[in-house]
């Protein structure tokens, strides 16, 4: 007979991510964050490879950022609007957490199943900033992709690729629940 965690799985059942432009200061310390960090680092990962690695993103850093998402932007001729969402990803956070992906050369384990572990560790990491009473939104955008963007402003080599950004803060104003996906029509059950 299983010893079901209900506290844990109540929290799963009415989680909630809140919008990144809501969070404001304070943010976690570093002695606030790092079992958040922890928590995220014991994603599934097949292989033990770590595939992954992580960059908090605080102050000057986040601010370097912003100008450099407005640079990027205008020398790819983008929209303004969409400049201007990327830049303010930045700009308006007081700290991120840019989950990178890093994968491992490995005849086991596909690349692909690397990435599903990066994405467990975003996952991770945004619940447990929640679980830990924190707001969270995990975020990503034409700037995470963008390779002279990631390469200039994290230092990421040409494998690695931006899982995403996590950002983390004091939650201003609690978001209203929004619609969920109906089970009936997203679950199929076999039993043949």
């Amino acid at each position: 007979m299983p010893h079901p965690n209900q506290a844990a799985l109540d929290f799963l059942l009415s989680r909630r991510s809140r919008p990144a432009k809501t969070l404001i200061g304070p943010a976690p310390t570093r002695a606030e964050l790092e079992p958040l960090l922890e928590a995220a680092l014991r994603s599934p990962d097949h292989g033990k490879l770590e595939p992954w690695r992580l960059i908090v993103l605080e102050g000057a850093a986040l601010t370097k950022l912003a100008t450099l998402a407005q640079e990027r932007g205008d020398a790819l001729g983008m929209d303004a609007d969409k400049i201007t969402k990327a830049h303010d990803q930045f700009d308006r956070a007081d700290l991120a957490v840019a989950v990178i992906e890093a994968p491992v050369i490995s005849e086991k384990v596909p690349e692909i199943e690397q990435t599903y572990s990066a994405a467990c560790v975003c996952l991770q990491l945004l619940n447990a900033a929640l679980a830990a009473g924190w707001g969270a939104n995990w975020l990503s955008g034409w700037a995470s992709h963008d390779r002279g963007f990631v390469e200039k402003g994290l230092d990421l080599t040409p494998r690695e690729r931006v899982a995403g950004f996590i950002h983390i803060g004091t939650e201003k104003v609690a978001p209203p629940e929004r619609p969920r996906p109906n089970m009936e029509t997203k679950v199929t059950w076999l039993s043949a």
